[in-house]
């Protein structure tokens, strides 16, 4: 078998039946790939949501107490049975051709961390459109060399199983957020490669509000902080070599705002997500303690 895709949820059965959904209709032969669905402590039913018809893709659920969405992708790629491991999200729709792109980047490339494009899938909604845009800045900085990166997000990852084994998989006590952001750095600090490809694109269906949105950067802010905090302890980098994707205001993120149908509301945005990413940082960084 070639991929298990691995789907950590938790009391999102509707959006994780059109995760399953769009994972039974890849352009890929259904018996080379498998879907793993981990339920990370949820109480909602989700058999329904896990039926993606007859003849289709083989899914199976597993089961854990709450532990965090890099304890359910690690149980995932425990249970896999393919020799490659894909990670995606319940409220994400993989486009047809997400595998394939996967498999050209993977093969004879045991040591390459691979992922494609996120693209957001709720157009009409303003909170979820300025998050990607904060998401697409971050991914513009950080893989300005597509060929040699520095992160991918795990809704959107593809990776030898016995290689993610082999460098831990991701780390449990990231409960909040930035457990693939701490992975990519301990990928790349032991020597392998992270490759930002073409032909592997990912639809992100997350519906948010304007408390949804702050929660959200509040979280990416503490996670931030912790990832900081560990790589300092490993050594493997320094604070202002990240940081400095926040000061390039006017050329990933200023001119994409003000070229969006909304730009007053985009900018307005920004400046929410700056306030909710910096008080999460302060937060966990004055702290110093262990993620709830």
């Amino acid at each position: 078998m070639d991929f298990t895709v691995v789907v950590p949820t938790y009391d999102r059965p509707v959006e994780l039946a059109g995760c399953v959904a769009a994972l039974a209709a890849l352009d890929y032969p259904a018996d080379r790939y498998e879907v793993v669905v981990v339920d990370d402590g949820g109480t909602a039913e989700l058999a329904a949501a896990l039926r993606p018809g007859p003849g289709r893709v083989a899914v199976t659920l597993l089961a854990q107490p709450n532990r965090g969405p890099g304890a359910a992708r690690n149980a995932g790629a425990g249970a896999a049975r393919g020799r490659w491991l894909a990670f995606t999200d319940d409220d994400c729709r993989p486009r047809a051709g997400w595998l394939r792109g996967l498999a050209a980047a993977l093969e004879g490339a045991p040591e390459l961390l691979a992922g494609g494009r996120t693209c957001n899938g709720l157009q009409a909604n303003v909170y979820s459109a300025a998050s990607q845009r904060v998401a697409d800045a971050a991914y513009a900085h950080f893989n300005r060399d597509r060929a040699q990166g520095q992160l991918l997000a795990s809704n959107n990852m593809g990776v030898w199983r016995e290689a993610f084994l082999a460098a831990g998989g991701f780390d449990e006590s990231f409960r909040i957020a930035s457990e693939d952001r701490d992975f990519c750095d301990r990928w790349t600090w032991g020597g392998r490669r992270i490759a930002w490809i073409e032909g592997a694109e990912v639809d992100h269906c997350h519906a948010l509000t304007l408390p949804g949105f702050l929660r959200q950067h509040y979280a990416y802010g503490r996670g931030a902080a912790r990832f900081h905090r560990r790589r300092a302890q490993r050594g493997s980098g320094r604070l202002w070599q990240q940081l400095s994707f926040q000061w390039q205001w006017r050329e990933l993120l200023l001119r994409p705002a003000l070229a969006s149908p909304r730009p007053a509301a985009a900018l307005a945005l920004l400046a929410c997500w700056q306030a909710a990413n910096t008080a999460g940082f302060l937060r966990e960084a004055l702290a110093k303690g262990s993620e709830p």
